[in-house]
C-alpha cells in the first residue's frame, strides 16, 4: 500500500489499487471528497481512517486545465463555484453539483469527471481515463449521446459506468474539420461557450447548450456535429422488409420511398405537407415507416446542405431549418411568397429561397428541367371556339416578370409559370450596352436598377456584371430592342443611342450613363422608360392636373422648389407643373409612389366641385357674399363688428382675417376653410378612394388624433377622418407660423425635437425651417394663437419664450406645477397669467360647445357643454362634471353625463396635451 501526500487533508493518505482492498477497508458506502461520486478503486484513503477518500483521477486533477474544447481561457479547479449558493449546473452533463468544480469566468462550470472525460476525448485518450470502464448495455429509447444530443437507439455506442453515454462515432470525431459551409477557416471541436445557434439548422439546444459543436471563434460560427455531415440521408438495408429503409438526419424513425401518387393516396389519412418545404406532398416522396405523419418530397430530402447556385455565384446558399430573421419567417427572393419552413439562405446578401425555388432555378441555370422530378411540366394551351389558341393563365412569368399572355410557355404543377423563351435564355451574353465584360444570368441580389429602363424589380432574373454593378432585365438586354420608338406624348420619334456616355435625362432631370434615346429635332436625350412618361397626371399632392414639360422659362415661376421634396427644380430639364398655379414638381417625386397619381387624357377630366357658390363680388373680383353647402344661410366676407372671440366652424381655430360670417346666426368660416372643395385627394391618405367634406359628426383625426365635431374630410372607402387643420397644414408648399419669421416645410420622415413642446417627433414628420434649426410637430403647428380659460378674464396668447428675468421659478397658474420657460405656453400680459398649453386647452379643445350630439341612449338630444363654475354630478359615474360633458337640451330634464362616460372608446382622449 503506497503512502502519498495529503491533497489538502490533515492526515497522510494511502493508495488502494483494487476494489477488494477498498471493500475490506470501507465501513459503508463512501463518496469521493472532491467529485462527490461513489468512490471506486484506484483511490486514496485516510491513514487515520477518518472517512476521507479521493479517486486517484480526482486527486491528480490539475489546478488549471487548458481544455482543447475551450481554448481561450483555462479552467480553474475550485472547492466551490463562485456563486452565492456555491452550487452550479455542469455544462456538459447538465446536472447540479456543490463539490469541487472546474470553472471559467465566461460562466462555464464542469464536474471534475466531466472536465477530464471530455479532455480525454479531445486528446483521443479514452483508455487512460482509469475509473471510467467501458461496457455495452441495453439503453432506453430516450437516452441521448452526450456529444451530439441525438438518441442512442439504433446506433453503435458505448456507455461508461459513471453515467456517460457516447456514440462510438462521436468518440472518434476529428478535432478539426474543413467544412464547405465555412471555407474561410477550419472548424474546431469545442464547447459552445457563447451559446450560439447552429448556422445550418438554426437551433440552440437548451439554455446552456449541451453537447459538442464544430466552431470558428473569430467568425462566431458554430454547427452541430450532426449538421456538419454533408449527407442528410443514409440508406439501410433491412432483412425484415423488402424495401430498404432510409434514415433522415432530423427524424427519429426510418423512412420508406413511395414512387407513385396512387400509393401516396392509399397511405395518407388526409392532406399532408412536406416537412421541409411545407408544400402539399406528392410522389415521389419518403414517408415514415412508423406512420407518425412525417413526409418528405424526394427532391427536398436530397436537397444539399450547401448549394452553389450559378445565378448567385459569389456566395453559397446554406440550407437552414429556420431563416436567420428574428421571427424565423421570410419572403422568398425568387417567388416573393411567404415561408417559415426550411430555407436556402445567403447571410451576406440577405437572400432567402424556398427549397423548391432554389432547386427549380438551379435546374433552369443548368438547362436540366426534366430532372426536377416532382415538378412535372404540362401544356397550358387551350383552344377557343374560333380555333385560335389562347393561354389559360394570364399571370406573369417568373423569369422576366412580363405577362404570360400571347407567349408560348410552360407552367409546372407546383405553381411556376415561365415563358419558353425564358427557359432557354443563354447563361452568358456579350452585349453592346456593356462591352467591358460578358453579362451573366443571375439573381439581382443587390437590388440594382436596370441600366436600360432604370426600374428596380425585386423578382425575376437579370443579366449582370458583378464587378461593374451592372444589371439589365432579360427583356431589356434583348438585341431585338426597338431602335426607334414612337410615343403619343411627344410629336417626334425617339432613336436608340448605343454609346455608354453620361447624360442628364431631359425628361426627368436625373443622371444616366448607359442606354439613352434621342430626339434630333428637339435636341433632347432621355432614359428609355422616360419615353412613356404620361403627359398629364392627377396627383394627390395637388388639386389641379399636372402637366409634363421638357423645359421651362425661369420667369414662368416665382418659386422653383418642388412641392414634395422642397429642393429646387432645374427648369432646363423635364418636370411636372400646374398650369393654373405657381407650383412645380420633380418628375421622380411626382411618380415615386404609384398610388399617389392617376394618368388622365386632358385637364378637363378633373372637375373639382367647389363648396361655395358666389352670390356677390366686389370691384376686385373678390367674393363678398357666398352660399356654403354646409350652412343654411348666406355668408358675408368680414370684418365682423362683433369682434374676434369666436372660432372657425371649419377648423375650430380662432377667427382671423380673411373670414366669412353669418349675419343671422353664430357661424364663422376662414376664407381658406370655405374655399376647400367638396371632394379631395390628399397625399397622406393611402386609400384609393377620394375624401368627402363632412360636418357635425364627432370623429378622431387620423393625423393629429384629436377629437372634433367640426368640418372634416372622410374617406369614401375606409371612412377614416382628417380634420381641416391637418388637411390645410399638410397641403404641399411653404407654411407660415406667427412665431417664426421664415417659411416652414413639412418633412414626412424627419425625426428631431420640437421647439414648442420639446418632444421628439418619432418619425411622424415635422415642419422645419431651411434657414435655421426651427422645428414644429404637426400638433404644435396647429395650436390656437389665442385661447380662453376661466383662470383669466382676458384672452390668453400663445407665447414662445418666457423672458421674465425677475421670475426665479416658472409655474403654471392653473395646475400650480413647475413650467419649462423654454417651452411654449399661454400668457396674459395684462394679468401676468401663465399656464401650460395642455392646462388651457384641456383634452377636447376642438369640440364645438353648444352643438348637438345624438348618438346616445338618452331619449332627448344632448348639447356639448363645459361647466366653468358649477359642476353637477354625472348621472353615470356620480362624479362632478368638471370637464367636457353632455347635457340634455330640454330644460325640464336635468340629465348630464361626462363625455368620456357615454361616447364610444375611439372618441375619448386618454392622453394629456403636454407643455
Amino acid at each position: 500500500m503506497e503512502e502519498s501526500n495529503n491533497y489538502g487533508h490533515q492526515h497522510p493518505l494511502l493508495l488502494i489499487l483494487n476494489q477488494d482492498q477498498l471493500i475490506h477497508n470501507q465501513s459503508g458506502v463512501t463518496d469521493c471528497s472532491r467529485c462527490g461520486e461513489k468512490v471506486s478503486a484506484p483511490c486514496f484513503f485516510c491513514a487515520e481512517h477518518c472517512g476521507f477518500y479521493l479517486h486517484k483521477v480526482c486527486a491528480k486533477a490539475p489546478l488549471e486545465l487548458n481544455h482543447p474544447f475551450h481554448p481561450h481561457h483555462p479552467f480553474l479547479l475550485m472547492q466551490n463555484a463562485p456563486y452565492s449558493s456555491g452550487r452550479y449546473i455542469c455544462n456538459f452533463c447538465d446536472k447540479g453539483g456543490n463539490e469541487f468544480v472546474y470553472h471559467c469566468s465566461c460562466h462555464f462550470d464542469f464536474h471534475i469527471k466531466c472536465a477530464l472525460f471530455t479532455f480525454n476525448i479531445a486528446e483521443n485518450n479514452l483508455k487512460e481515463l482509469e475509473h471510467v470502464a467501458l461496457q455495452d448495455e441495453e439503453l432506453e429509447d430516450d437516452i441521448k449521446c452526450f456529444g451530439c444530443q441525438e438518441p442512442l437507439t439504433n446506433y453503435t455506442h458505448f456507455s461508461p459506468d459513471s453515467g456517460f453515454n457516447l456514440h462510438e462515432k462521436c468518440a472518434e470525431l476529428p478535432f478539426k474539420l474543413n467544412l464547405v459551409c465555412h471555407p474561410k477557416h477550419p472548424l474546431v471541436l469545442q464547447f459552445n461557450s457563447q451559446r450560439l445557434s447552429c448556422k445550418i439548422c438554426r437551433v440552440t439546444r437548451r439554455s446552456m447548450e449541451s453537447g459538442f459543436v464544430y466552431g470558428c471563434s473569430p467568425c462566431k460560427f458554430v454547427v452541430h456535429i450532426e449538421c456538419a455531415s454533408q449527407s442528410a440521408l443514409q440508406v439501410i438495408k433491412s432483412t425484415n422488409h423488402e424495401q430498404p429503409f432510409t434514415l433522415f438526419n432530423g427524424h427519429q424513425h426510418p423512412l420508406l420511398l413511395m414512387l407513385n401518387q396512387e400509393q401516396l393516396i392509399d397511405n395518407q389519412s388526409g392532406v399532408t405537407d412536406c416537412s421541409r418545404c411545407g408544400e402539399k406532398v406528392s410522389a415521389p416522396c419518403f414517408y415514415c415507416a412508423e406512420y407518425c405523419g412525417f413526409y418528405l418530397h424526394k427532391v427536398c430530402a436530397e436537397a444539399p446542405v450547401e448549394l452553389n447556385h450559378p445565378f448567385h455565384p459569389n456566395h453559397p446558399l446554406l440550407l437552414m431549418q429556420k431563416s436567420p430573421h428574428l421571427s424565423g419567417a421570410y419572403f422568398c427572393t425568387f417567388c416573393h411568397e411567404f415561408g417559415d419552413k426550411f430555407v436556402y439562405n445567403c447571410s451576406i446578401c440577405e437572400l432567402d429561397f424556398h427549397i423548391k425555388c432554389a432547386l427549380f432555378t438551379l435546374n433552369i441555370a443548368e438547362n436540366n428541367l426534366k430532372e426536377l422530378e416532382h415538378v412535372a411540366l404540362h401544356d397550358p394551351l387551350i383552344s377557343s371556339e374560333n380555333g385560335d389558341k389562347k393561354l389559360k393563365d394570364v399571370s406573369k412569368c417568373f423569369g422576366c416578370w412580363e405577362p404570360l399572355a400571347m407567349y408560348t410557355h410552360f407552367s409546372p404543377d407546383c405553381g411556376f409559370n415561365l415563358h419558353e423563351k425564358c427557359a432557354k435564355l443563354p447563361f452568358k451574353l456579350n452585349h453592346v450596352y456593356h462591352r467591358k465584360h460578358p453579362l451573366v444570368l443571375q439573381f439581382n441580389s443587390k437590388r440594382l436598377s436596370c441600366k436600360i429602363c432604370q426600374v428596380t424589380r425585386r423578382r425575376g432574373f437579370v443579366y449582370g456584371c458583378s464587378p461593374c454593378k451592372f444589371v439589365a432585365h432579360t427583356e431589356c438586354a434583348s438585341q431585338s430592342s426597338l431602335q426607334v420608338i414612337k410615343n403619343t406624348n411627344h410629336e417626334h420619334p425617339f432613336t436608340l443611342f448605343l454609346r455608354q456616355v453620361p447624360f442628364t435625362c431631359d425628361a426627368c432631370g436625373t443622371e444616366g450613363n448607359h442606354v439613352s434615346y434621342t430626339c434630333g429635332t428637339c435636341n433632347i436625350i432621355i432614359h428609355k422608360n422616360c419615353i412613356s412618361l404620361p403627359r398629364i397626371i392627377k396627383s394627390k399632392w395637388h388639386d389641379h392636373p399636372l402637366v409634363h414639360t421638357y423645359f421651362h422659362h425661369i420667369e414662368d415661376f416665382r418659386v422653383l422648389d418642388c412641392l414634395i421634396c422642397h429642393d429646387e427644380v432645374n427648369t432646363e430639364h423635364g418636370s411636372y407643373y400646374c398650369s393654373k398655379c405657381d407650383v412645380i414638381f420633380h418628375v421622380k417625386c411626382a411618380m415615386k409612389n404609384k398610388d399617389s397619381y392617376e394618368i388622365v387624357e386632358n385637364e378637363d377630366e378633373m372637375p373639382n366641385e367647389s363648396s361655395i357658390s358666389v352670390i356677390e363680388r366686389n370691384d376686385a373680383g373678390e367674393a363678398t357674399k357666398i352660399k356654403h353647402f354646409k350652412h343654411m344661410h348666406n355668408l358675408m366676407l368680414g370684418p365682423f363688428v362683433g369682434g374676434y372671440e369666436n372660432s372657425c366652424n371649419g377648423c375650430m381655430l380662432p377667427i382671423s382675417d380673411p373670414f366669412y360670417y353669418c349675419s343671422e346666426c353664430v357661424f364663422f368660416l376662414h376664407k381658406a376653410c370655405a374655399e376647400l372643395t367638396k371632394m379631395k385627394n390628399v397625399w397622406h391618405h393611402h386609400c384609393q378612394e377620394p375624401l368627402a367634406l363632412i360636418s357635425n359628426k364627432a370623429f378622431e383625426c387620423q393625423e393629429c388624433w384629436h377629437i372634433s365635431n367640426a368640418f372634416a374630410y372622410e374617406c369614401c372607402g375606409c371612412e377614416e377622418n382628417k380634420c381641416l387643420r391637418c388637411v390645410i397644414a399638410l397641403t404641399p408648399g411653404a407654411r407660415t407660423c406667427l412665431k417664426h419669421a421664415h417659411p416652414l416645410f413639412f418633412y414626412r420622415d424627419y425625426e428631431g425635437q420640437c421647439n414648442a413642446c420639446g418632444d421628439t417627433t418619432r418619425g411622424y414628420g415635422a415642419f422645419c425651417c431651411k434657414d435655421c434649426n426651427f422645428v414644429l410637430d404637426l400638433g404644435c403647428f396647429s395650436l390656437p394663437i389665442t385661447a380662453r380659460h376661466k383662470c383669466d378674464k382676458h384672452l390668453l396668447s400663445l407665447t414662445d419664450n418666457d423672458d421674465n428675468s425677475y421670475s426665479e421659478s416658472h409655474h403654471c397658474d392653473i395646475c400650480e406645477e413647475s413650467r419649462d420657460a423654454n417651452r411654449w405656453f399661454y400668457h396674459c400680459a395684462t394679468c401676468d397669467t401663465s399656464a401650460h398649453v395642455g392646462c388651457v386647452l384641456g383634452s377636447y379643445p376642438f369640440l364645438k360647445l353648444g352643438s348637438i350630439y345624438e348618438e346616445t341612449n338618452h331619449p332627448h338630444p344632448l348639447t356639448i357643454v363645459k361647466k366653468k363654475y358649477y359642476y353637477p354630478n354625472c348621472d353615470k359615474c356620480g362624479k362632478p362634471c368638471e370637464g367636457m360633458a353632455l347635457e340634455c337640451s330640454k330644460l325640464e330634464c336635468k340629465y348630464i353625463v361626462h363625455w368620456d362616460c357615454v361616447t364610444p372608446y375611439f372618441l375619448r382622449h386618454w392622453w394629456k396635451w403636454g407643455m
